[in-house]
């Protein structure tokens, strides 16, 4: 890792066009979240829905704690005709992001109230496609730098950090600005959503596919397979038994093999912890907003407006750090960031919808979402192995999106049931969620620091 790089050398980084189309893939990436997440939440809400059924919502994101189990598919399968018209990552790009248009385009259409279970399983399906479109997204940012520009690594990061938020704060801004037009409900919102994701999908002919020797790679491991099946009388079998051993079991060997069973099993123990109290707080907090008394334009202004532009600022600073003094550090930093945050809701909750605190608060949380994004995802770009990306990316994202999605789903129960309402002690509790993923960081940070510092000796 070079510590004499000027910060020009270092922003020179992000003229490459590489990096621009993981800011665009970035966006479509966060997108789906405001389908699904905010806007929806807010949609619940002005449909008189309880916090603790608006929370249950979410189990749709469970989708995201379980990519990893078809991830394999992502790095293996070849879709018919687009394949060839596309190339690996960008044919499943599209072909998920076909569907996310789909269910946005029925949402739109729905009645819905009168038909919640339904509504429950388009959320699903938009959940599912833009799981695995992350899959192949992610796949795509880690396959597009080589082996020797590791050093490009915290800016694709900071690209892909600033590219989610783009999509999922910027753009999902507009929908809150929208519900405030008497003419306009969210229906229309709904089928504005589904023009946006029209061009998104349009993003997809512009990028280039990346080159990779992933299918040599696996071609390889294919023919060793043959060779210990090879007494077997039954070729179709062993060729199907070759396939299935190279597409579900090589991945995660690899894994286990390249850091140590111990080694892995903290690291994934780490990322499952990182981010549960943040999680918590983002499922509440749109309902948090309209129950404080902020309007929907208050809501866009600062939670999506205000916090996507600060968030992608601090993103690109993030990722200088992150760069400079390594990403192990800025895992700490964007930990102790998290805690903090949390607690400046805590303040809103007592003090009321005072428009100066929840700047503060939009300021702090934007810094916190950066710097721990930023340090998080180039911290799993470091651990994946470039022949299966796909199935490593996912099936350490998933366990950082498994408190994210299904354990934040219970936290309308837990403001309900377990606090009476009380917003305050909900986000203390969010704070302290935080401190036993920063407790492990330290304990595995010597061996965090090697694994780093054998990542960028490739560079």
């Amino acid at each position: 890792m070079s510590k004499t790089l000027s910060i020009r050398e270092y922003f020179s980084y992000f003229k490459d066009k590489r990096l621009i189309n993981v800011f665009i893939f970035g966006m479509s990436s966060g997108f789906p979240w405001v389908l699904i997440g905010s806007v929806m939440s807010a949609w619940l809400k002005d449909e008189g829905l309880s916090r603790s059924m608006i929370g249950l919502f979410g189990i749709v994101f469970g989708a995201y704690s379980i990519n990893f189990l078809w991830s394999p598919l992502i790095d293996r399968t070849k879709l018919p005709g687009l394949y060839k018209w596309l190339g690996q990552r960008r044919s499943w790009i599209l072909f998920c992001q076909s569907f996310i248009l789909l269910g946005t385009l029925l949402l739109a259409g729905l009645d819905l109230t009168a038909n919640l279970a339904i509504a429950a399983g388009l959320c699903l399906l938009i959940a599912v496609a833009s799981a695995t479109q992350d899959i192949a997204i992610d796949a795509f940012r880690i396959d597009t730098l080589s082996e020797q520009e590791s050093h490009k690594a915290t800016a694709a990061a900071a690209m892909a950090t600033s590219g989610w938020w783009s999509g999922y704060a910027l753009l999902g801004a507009i929908p809150f600005y929208m519900a405030d037009i008497p003419s306009i409900d969210w229906p229309h919102v709904y089928y504005f959503l589904s023009a946006i994701m029209v061009l998104l999908m349009s993003c997809v002919f512009w990028a280039q596919e990346p080159q990779s020797n992933r299918e040599a790679v696996h071609a390889e491991l294919e023919r060793v397979y043959l060779k210990k099946l090879a007494s077997s009388k039954h070729t179709p079998t062993s060729k199907v038994l070759a396939w299935l051993a190279v597409t579900v079991v090589d991945p995660f060997k690899t894994f286990f093999a390249k850091n140590g069973v111990k080694t892995a099993l903290a690291l994934l123990a780490f990322i499952f912890l990182f981010k549960i109290g943040e999680a918590f707080l983002a499922r509440m907090s749109i309902v948090f907003y309209k129950e404080v008394g902020f309007s929907n334009t208050q809501i866009a202004n600062y939670s999506k407006l205000g916090t996507g532009l600060i968030t992608i600022v601090f993103a690109f600073l993030g990722s200088i750090f992150n760069h400079k003094y390594g990403i192990v550090k800025g895992l700490f930093i964007s930990g102790v960031a998290m805690a903090a945050s949390n607690l400046m809701f805590s303040w809103i909750a007592l003090a009321g919808p005072k428009e100066h605190l929840y700047a503060m608060a939009i300021v702090v949380d934007g810094f916190t979402q950066a710097w721990s994004l930023v340090a998080m995802v180039a911290f799993i770009s470091m651990l994946c192995d470039r022949a299966f990306s796909a199935t490593h990316y996912a099936l350490l994202a998933s366990l950082g999106n498994l408190g994210r999605t299904v354990l934040s789903s219970y936290s309308g129960v837990v403001i309900d049931d377990w606090l009476a309402g009380n917003w305050s002690l909900f986000f203390i509790l969010t704070a302290l969620m935080v401190l036993p993923s920063l407790i492990f960081l330290y304990l595995i940070r010597h061996k965090l620091y090697q694994l780093e510092h054998n990542y960028h000796q490739n560079s």
